[in-house]
């Protein structure tokens, strides 16, 4: 799982081949209110949809209706930008077992804030069951160094002394 608040901190942190790279991967998509390429991309993520239109023409002397189908967008950038708090647009991937139906979804979290607070308020603190100080982390530090060493070295004991696994064992050379 990878969460990013927006598509420019994956390229900040990426570069811009590897952050596309990882959005093209992502079968499951969530994002709360993005502006931006962030908007745009999410929007042409979740694909089109055909749309009933009406266009209504007035003179005086008639009214016509003129209906059509038009394809647009799902979600709109402009939706995905004016999400308000606890409001959520995504996609989900399915199984080749269970496959679903409506993989994208616009939904909004409802919160019962006075059973959270209560909840809350009921939070116990977490007693410190051991004082650290820097001579502990630094004694077990070393203790955890030396285990490593003494592993390494009895893997190489083995390794030198099994002529299959010989050959894998890397010298160095000294001048």
């Amino acid at each position: 799982t990878l969460c990013v608040q927006d598509f420019s901190q994956l390229r900040k942190d990426y570069g811009k081949e590897q952050a596309d790279v990882i959005m093209n991967i992502t079968g499951n998509i969530n994002s709360g209110q993005a502006t931006g390429d962030t908007a745009k991309q999410l929007s042409e993520r979740f694909g089109k949809i055909m749309q009933d239109r009406a266009s209504y023409s007035i003179n005086s002397s008639d009214t016509s209706i003129s209906r059509s189908k038009q394809l647009e967008a799902a979600i709109p950038p402009s939706k995905i930008a004016s999400l308000s708090s606890g409001e959520f647009v995504g996609m989900v991937a399915d199984n080749p077992g269970q496959k679903i139906e409506l993989k994208a979804f616009h939904c909004q979290i409802l919160n019962n804030h006075a059973a959270l607070k209560k909840e809350q308020e009921a939070y116990k603190e977490i007693p410190a069951f051991r004082k650290l100080d820097n001579a502990i982390i630094q004694r077990n530090y070393l203790q955890i160094r030396q285990d490593v060493q003494d592993l390494v070295q009895s893997q190489m004991a083995l390794m030198l002394n099994d002529p299959g696994l010989k050959h894998l064992v890397i010298k160095k050379f000294e001048y």
